[in-house]
Formats: C-alpha cells, structure tokens, sequence
C-alpha cells in the first residue's frame, strides 16, 4: 500500500482552506493636505451631493453595483443595526457622485475617531471609471475631509480593488505606510455577490 504526500511549500507560502480567499491590503495616510489639482474637463456635469440618513437597501444597492467587480461586500453581511449606526452617526458623510440623475459613485468619510478621517469607501459604477469621475471626487473627499480639524486621512485598498487604485491614491497625495493580509469566506460561495463577480478572483471551491 502506498501514500501519496504533497510536496513542501515554498519558503513564506502557507496553505489557505478553499472557500476562503485572501486579500493583500496596503493602507495608505496623508498627514498634511496636498497641492489642489483641477477637476477634470470631462467631468464638468457632475456634482457630488451628500446623502443624508440613507435607507439601508438603497444603501446596499449602490454599494453593490459600485463594489460587485471588487469583492465588496462587508456592508451587505453587516447586520443591519450595525449598518444603521454608522449611517445616522452624525461624525460619517455619505455621499453621491451624480450626473443629472444617474448615481455614478459613492463617497463615505467617516471622523469617529477624533483627529482623523478614514476615506471608508471610495467607488465608481462600472461605466464611470475612466472619464475623470474619480479625480473629480477625490478632489472633494480631500477638500471635505481637510475642512475639519484633523491631522490624518488615511485609506486602505487591496490587491482586489481595481488595479489602478494604489497609484490613484498616492497621485492624490496618500503614502503607503503598511501591508496586512486578510483571509475570510468567499461571499460568492454563499450567494451574497454572484458566482461571476470578481472574475479576476480564482473561485475555488475544493482543494481536491
């Protein structure tokens, strides 16, 4: 009778149980505002109107359509008093990118901690992303955030967000300053985004 063993992993590699997948996230701070940079031409139609008190499923839907290709999800497990807490919290700013009446974007900025001001999500709809949409909100995220009395903005991506927004975030002025890793269940195994999101994430279901 004979046994099959697997070989030795690479030096640093660790194994991770299927059904989860693994994030690499880098947090970024700034501790002074940056130079003002000018709003793009082609986002000359926008505005960024502040949502006060938003209902929890119109909430959830466009953190949704703006997360879904991202692996965003942690609003949609939330429970929904936690939810609620932060968004009646007087001290976290949400916000809408507009254009006319279509809603490109969300902006959450939240102060509860005195001093700071973490960027809590920062997204665009799918068809939004490339025309300047974002630098246009970026802009005033900055000039929100700066226009309270604190001495850090901070922010953090990962390596499932889309890939240009690490150097999207330092051009605006953030500087990494440390990495972490994140392991949690595939929220796509248990039906809270759908099996084709994130295609640029391996679903694995079994290690066999």
């Amino acid at each position: 009778m004979s046994t099959t063993t697997n070989p030795p992993l690479p030096f640093g590699y660790s194994p991770i149980p299927a059904g989860k997948i693994v994030n690499a996230v880098t947090c970024l701070e700034m501790l002074a505002p940056p130079p003002a940079r000018p709003d793009p031409a082609s986002a000359a139609s926008l505005r960024l109107d502040r949502w006060h008190t938003p209902a929890s499923d119109e909430y959830r839907a466009l953190y949704r359509r703006v997360g879904e290709d991202w692996m965003w999800f942690s609003r949609l497990i939330m429970p929904e008093d936690k939810l609620r807490a932060i968004l009646d919290d007087t001290k976290v700013e949400v916000s809408v990118l507009r254009d006319g009446d279509k809603d490109l974007g969300l902006l959450e900025l939240d102060f509860r901690e005195d001093g700071q001001c973490e960027l809590a999500f920062f997204g665009l709809v799918p068809e939004a992303i490339g025309n300047g949409a974002g630098r246009f909100m970026m802009n005033r995220a900055l000039a929100s955030a700066w226009s309270r009395p604190i001495t850090r903005f901070w922010v953090h991506t990962c390596h499932f967000d889309h890939p240009g927004a690490p150097v999207f975030y330092q051009r605006s002025g953030f500087r990494p300053y440390t990495m972490m890793v994140e392991v949690c269940d595939d929220p796509r195994l248990s039906g809270i985004i759908p099996r084709t999101a994130s295609p640029h994430v391996p679903l694995i279901e079994s290690n066999a």
